[in-house]
C-alpha cells in the first residue's frame, strides 16, 4: 500500500490517506477512530495495518482527486531521523572523502522536513553552494535491537524517497554534518510511502535526481557500499531503532558540487529525485536576499 499526509489547498490540517492512482481515500473514512499519521499508524502494529488493508479492499469509501490535495511530508515527528553518509563510493570519490570502515551516521533535524511540491527557502548570505542528494528513505517498523543482517529487512515498516539537500559550504567548513543539512524544508521527502511488502528487493532500485531539466544523478541502490539491511544491523547493535525512526541511506554520484561547471540549486531552481517504485519527489527553491 501507499500512504501520504494530505491536506486540502485552502488548509494546512493533514490527514493520513491510502494513495490509489491519482486518487486518495482518507484513513478517517476506512476506520474509526483511525490514526490520523503515519506515526500512529506505525505504532499501531501488524494488526492496525491490516485492519486498513481490509476496510480499504471492501472499496465504498469516498475518494478524492490527488489534483485538488497538497501533500505534507511523508513522515511527521518521527522519534529521529538517522542518515548516511558516504554510502555510495561515486559520491565518496567526487567530494574527495574517504568511505571509512564504518558507516558514517549523523541526525538531521525535525524542522528540516519538507514536502513534495513544497518550496524550500534559504537565504542567500548563509549558503549560495546548496546541493541536492537522491537518497532511498527507510523506516522502520517495529523496536529492532542488535538485528543480524538476514533478519533486518523485518524491522521495515516502508520506504520513501528523500531529497538530502546540503549546504556544501557548510559542510566543509564545520566538523559534523547536521547543521549543513538541517536548515529548513532542507529534508522533503515523500510523495508517499510505501510498505516494505511492495519492495522486493531494496537494493535493485534505479534513483536519480533532475535539475532544472538536466539529469544529474542516475544510478542503482545495487550500489550502496553498505546495504540497507546491513546499515539497520550496524545502527541496531548501539542503539534501539524504534518504531517511525527514518534511516536515509546515502547518495549515489552525480553531486552538483562535483560537476565542471558546477551545479547549484538556484532561486527558481526544481529539482525532482525518485526511486523506482516508490515515486518522484519535486522541490521549489527560492534563494532569499
Amino acid at each position: 500500500m501507499r500512504f501520504a499526509h494530505l491536506s486540502a489547498r485552502d488548509s494546512d490540517a493533514l490527514q493520513l490517506a491510502v494513495i490509489d492512482g491519482d486518487e486518495a481515500i482518507l484513513v478517517s473514512d476506512l476506520l474509526s477512530p483511525a490514526p490520523m499519521t503515519l506515526q500512529q499508524l506505525i505504532e499501531g502494529g501488524d494488526e492496525l495495518l491490516e485492519r486498513v488493508r481490509g476496510a480499504f479492499a471492501e472499496g465504498d469509501a469516498p475518494r478524492h482527486p490527488l489534483t485538488d490535495l497538497r501533500f505534507g511530508p511523508a513522515v511527521i515527528a518521527p522519534p529521529i531521523i538517522l542518515a548516511v553518509g558516504l554510502n555510495y563510493a561515486a559520491h565518496s570519490s567526487e567530494l574527495g572523502l574517504k568511505t571509512d570502515t564504518a558507516p558514517t551516521v549523523f541526525t538531521l533535524w525535525p524542522n528540516s522536513l519538507g514536502a513534495h511540491e513544497a518550496t524550500t527557502s534559504w537565504p542567500r548570505a548563509l549558503s549560495e553552494s546548496v546541493d541536492y542528494e537522491a537518497e532511498l528513505g527507510v523506516i522502520i517498523g517495529r523496536a529492532a535491537k542488535d538485528v543480524s543482517t538476514d533478519e533486518a529487512l523485518d524491522s521495515v515498516w516502508g520506504y520513501t524517497v528523500v531529497n538530502d539537500i546540503t549546504a556544501r559550504d557548510i559542510q566543509f567548513a564545520e566538523a559534523q554534518w547536521s547543521r549543513c543539512k538541517s536548515f529548513d524544508g532542507f529534508t522533503p521527502t515523500g510523495p508517499v510511502v510505501v510498505t516494505a511488502d511492495e519492495i522486493a528487493d531494496p537494493q535493485d532500485l534505479h534513483i536519480w535526481a533532475i535539475v532544472d531539466g538536466q539529469t544529474v544523478q542516475d544510478a542503482s541502490t545495487d550500489q550502496m557500499v553498505r546495504s540497507v539491511a546491513t546499515l539497520i544491523s550496524h545502527l541496531s547493535s548501539s542503539a534501539t531503532l524504534q518504531p517511525g525512526t527514518l534511516i536515509s541511506t546515502g547518495s549515489p554520484g552525480g553531486a552538483g558540487y562535483s560537476r565542471d561547471p558546477q551545479i547549484f540549486l538556484r532561486d527558481g531552481s526544481t529539482v525532482t529525485v525518485g526511486v523506482d517504485g516508490i515515486g518522484e519527489l519535486t522541490t521549489h527553491c527560492r534563494m532569499i536576499d
